[in-house]
């Protein structure tokens, strides 16, 4: 099935309202048969955006970039230039209908991705994306390693096809983020590529994403519930 998604990457800074309208349209078209599942990579202009779990408290600067409520699941999150938003419309009725699997194959996803780079990402029971430990950072207060988030994933579903999807970050303004308490998480950072020390690009980490996609849906279908 992964061989008929058809992936796009769309050129500039999309406006969020534009790409949640073509979103929803190509859902529709989805689940009506008259179009195949899309993979939508892009970049937003600098925003926020508050998903069905978000606090006002985690709005620290309301005043700071627009905010847009989006009906995907978690918290508060920001989008802009150097990070690469993944959209993701994939008919998870033909995937299992297994919501938390599926959510858990695209963290795996990312994973492999990231590995791509050696760059080891990690998931954590009760905080959904990918982190990765922060060695050269003074330890926690309790004496363990620091964590930073490196991609968030928020979906929502529409007749068991998914859309909004994933962020990556590759090289965002990481002081944006402090407009906000990301997914609502208050003891740990964020990070990206290029603040790990690595020169990569959205057009690199757009090929590891097409390179390990097949990889992560044969997990989905085969090894999910194992995870």
């Amino acid at each position: 099935m992964q061989d008929e998604v058809e992936w796009q990457v769309w050129p500039g800074l999309v406006p969020y309202e534009q790409a949640v309208q073509a979103m929803e349209a190509r859902v529709d078209a989805i689940r009506a048969g008259t179009a195949p599942e899309a993979i939508w990579l892009l970049e937003h202009p600098p925003l926020y955006t508050a998903g069905t779990s978000a606090r006002a408290e985690d709005l620290t600067e309301p005043d700071r970039f627009p905010v847009h409520r989006s009906g995907r699941g978690g918290q508060y999150t920001y989008h802009g230039p150097g990070q690469r938003v993944v959209y993701v419309m994939l008919d998870v009725a033909a995937r299992g209908r297994d919501v938390r699997c599926f959510v858990r194959a695209l963290e795996h996803w990312v994973i492999s991705a990231l590995a791509e780079f050696n760059v080891t990402g990690e998931i954590r029971d009760g905080r959904i994306g990918v982190w990765v430990q922060r060695p050269d950072k003074a330890p926690a207060p309790d004496g363990t390693l620091r964590e930073d988030k490196i991609a968030a994933i928020g979906i929502k579903l529409r007749r068991w096809v998914s859309y909004h999807g994933i962020s990556i970050n590759v090289e965002p303004d990481l002081g944006h983020f402090g407009g906000i308490v990301p997914c609502g998480i208050r003891d740990h950072g964020v990070t990206s590529l290029v603040d790990l020390g690595l020169p990569v690009g959205l057009g690199d980490l757009d090929s590891a994403l097409m390179r390990t996609f097949g990889g992560a849906m044969a997990r989905l279908g085969n090894a999910c519930t194992t995870a």
